[in-house]
């Protein structure tokens, strides 16, 4: 469960068999149109075309073993869709809950799992049916599945704590919990199932498990810059890894060349050099991609396609039995808004590509890259001035971006932080995470911005060197007002305020005895943590003037800084996995915030605690929140910032019952 979401809800349940509005199929470039379901192959060629016992990997996209199905995960509107790939059309989309991510379907079965990220479940699906048939629940934030060779078991990523979690597809049940570096979400599997393989999201490092002895064997660590790695592929009949990430390169000053794409090829079997990374902003002469999401491998092996979520783009890479240039480049394609994953056919004569913001998948020829089927797999969940500030949000096109190399999301997907501490010309800044921005006015650790429309700065910036939104010159920051100036400006900052959190798995069953005696010392006036961490985002940060910031002896820990010593207080929720700590990142956990980095008390009066009131005090803090923020600022009579979509004012609540009208089965997901 990430303890922050975005608020919409679960959207209506679609009944079994329903046809999708805008389905439409398109022509093959070299003859006419094809009538009906002649235009796809049909289902006899179908069972013909099998995937044999290829490699798995960890997609929002995936085909069943017999070319019959299509399964896809819709983030947004928390469901999943099947696509009857047979006589093309949209047959039905299955309300899940929050915040849905990987899919993969399960040995030769029309049965799927999806790995519904923000409720805490596994789901498996029957594409024939639309039926629930298995709920299976995990620690917290399950994020990529894949299936063993016999389809027998499931290893899924478990973001937060940082596992794999082993599922008995039979039984329904989490075996065991293997090790799996931190916060790991891409996952990837040889052929003979003998490896499993594991990315971490914020450092690109690749780990090989054993499933038999349950333990890490060997690892491949990138370049300290290395992130945003949420998906692994494996070539079908080569060992070799394919990981699509960026580079976060946090000494470049105002982010010039701060950020890059890339895919690294790892060769678990090579000596020397067993990973190679390679750019994608010059695989293509001059042009430049921002923010590769997904690759997808052919069966045969032959391509490689890679989809660029930023400039709304695609690579179609030949793949080369070289060790050495690896990829070649072999077609480029221009996509809607947000493409996130990419899948090929079992024939490999056709690619799928899931356009995120557009809530559509379209068929794509192989290797021409001409459009040839199109369908919509859900209705836009979000209210209109959110999705266009989404759809800005991860942009890194003109306005936005000039050069097309940096977006929003670049730092900051789905409103989590990068995980890394920026060199920033006023000092060292670590990432927040976007989650209550709705309720934290003001903005930055030095209170520096009053409203998310003051961002117009860093758009027009040396750091995305953007047109920027609005007519004319904005309004300096903390001056009068940018709001209201720009439609898309203020759609910008609808979106940005919209992620909100839901309960931390620590306090999934109410809080522990260690976390009572810690919330006990929290509260205690010796200790004053509550003088500034308080109120229901515990924290004292308000639009009033002068805004509260405080001096709590980490300025000078920082020989660049410009702005302090003082800073604004920010919010506690959440803060069991969002390390490292403070304005500086320097403290890499919460013990060292109350200690190391706490000399003279003066962030909290912590010395004079024992070891173990120290470590109850730590469980308090992982347990937040514990209980619904939004429901008691409400009651407080608190309310959000004036470009807060209504959804925020909504509970972040615990689980929601969600029935699901064409099985009768009922899911539960977490968040409203």
């Amino acid at each position: 469960m990430l303890f922050r979401r975005p608020t919409r809800p679960v959207p209506s349940p679609r009944t079994a068999d329903h046809r999708m509005a805008g389905t439409r199929r398109l022509p093959r470039s070299h003859g006419p149109v094809l009538p009906g379901a002649l235009l796809l192959l049909p289902l006899a060629l179908f069972a013909m075309v099998q995937r044999g016992e290829a490699a798995s990997r960890n997609s929002t996209l995936d085909i069943s073993h017999d070319g019959r199905w299509l399964a896809v995960a819709n983030r947004d509107a928390g469901s999943t869709t099947v696509i009857d790939l047979a006589d093309g059309r949209t047959l039905r989309e299955i309300p899940l809950g929050l915040h849905p991510e990987g899919v993969c379907f399960i040995g030769r079965t029309s049965r799927f799992a999806v790995a519904v990220h923000g409720a805490d479940y596994v789901a498996v699906c029957d594409a024939a049916t639309g039926r629930i048939e298995q709920k299976i629940p995990v620690f917290d934030e399950p994020y990529g599945v894949i299936d063993s060779p016999d389809g027998a078991t499931l290893y899924v990523t478990l973001e937060y704590p940082g596992r794999v979690a082993e599922i008995d597809v039979s039984t329904g049940r989490v075996r065991r919990e293997l090790p799996a570096g931190r916060f790991p979400r891409g996952i990837a599997r040889a052929p003979d199932g003998n490896r499993v393989y594991v990315s971490e999201y914020y450092t690109a490092t690749v780990h090989a498990v054993d499933p038999v002895r349950g333990t890490i064997i060997r690892s491949w660590s990138g370049a300290s810059t290395d992130n945003l790695a949420r998906q692994l592929t494996h070539h079908p009949r080569r060992n070799k890894l394919y990981l699509p990430h960026i580079r976060s390169r946090v000494t470049a000053v105002h982010g010039t060349g701060s950020i890059f794409p890339y895919v690294t090829v790892i060769s678990p079997d090579a000596v020397e050099t067993p990973r190679r990374r390679i750019p994608m902003d010059a695989f293509r002469g001059n042009l430049v991609t921002a923010n590769p999401w997904e690759t997808a491998i052919s069966p045969d092996g032959r391509w490689l396609a890679v989809v660029f979520s930023g400039t709304d783009d695609m690579f179609l890479c030949r793949v080369l039995d070289d060790d050495y240039r690896e990829l070649e480049d072999a077609g480029y394609r221009r996509l809607g808004h947000n493409p996130r994953a990419a899948v090929f056919s079992p024939d490999g004569r056709r690619l799928y590509v899931l356009n995120a913001l557009d809530f559509e998948v379209i068929g794509l020829s192989v290797p021409k890259l001409e459009e040839e089927v199109r369908w919509k797999v859900c209705r836009n969940p979000l209210p209109p001035d959110v999705h266009r500030g989404k759809i800005l949000f991860y942009s890194a096109r003109p306005p936005m971006s000039t050069r097309r190399w940096i977006a929003c999301s670049s730092c900051h997907p789905d409103g989590d932080a990068d995980g890394r501490t920026w060199h920033n010309p006023e000092g060292l800044r670590n990432t927040p995470p976007l989650f209550g921005l709705a309720w934290t006015h003001p903005l930055h650790w030095s209170a520096d911005r009053d409203e998310v429309q003051d961002f117009e700065h860093t758009i027009r910036s040396p750091l995305m060197l953007g047109l920027g939104l609005i007519r004319g010159q904005p309004a300096p920051a903390l001056g009068p007002p940018n709001r209201g100036r720009s439609r898309d400006l203020d759609a910008l900052a609808a979106y940005t305020t919209s992620h909100t959190f839901t309960l931390s798995p620590h306090a999934r069953d109410g809080l522990s005895e260690a976390a009572r005696r810690g919330r006990e010392l929290f509260f205690r006036a010796d200790v004053g943590c509550a003088e500034c961490h308080r109120g229901p985002f515990y924290t004292d940060s308000t639009l009033r003037r002068p805004f509260a910031k405080h001096d709590v002896g980490t300025g000078k820990d920082d020989p660049t800084e410009k702005m302090g010593p003082a800073y604004d207080t920010p919010t506690l929720l959440g803060v069991y996995r969002s390390a490292p700590y403070l304005h500086h990142g320097k403290a890499a956990t919460l013990l060292d915030v109350l200690t190391t980095f706490n000399k003279g008390d003066r962030h909290g009066r912590t010395s004079h605690l024992s070891q173990s009131q120290l470590q109850d005090l730590v469980e308090f803090l992982k347990s937040l929140p514990y209980e619904d923020p939004v429901a008691a600022a409400r009651r407080a009579g608190l309310k959000p910032v004036p470009d807060a979509p209504p959804s925020v004012i909504s509970s972040a609540r615990a689980p929601a019952d969600v029935t699901i009208e064409s099985t009768g089965v009922r899911a539960r997901s977490r968040g409203p």
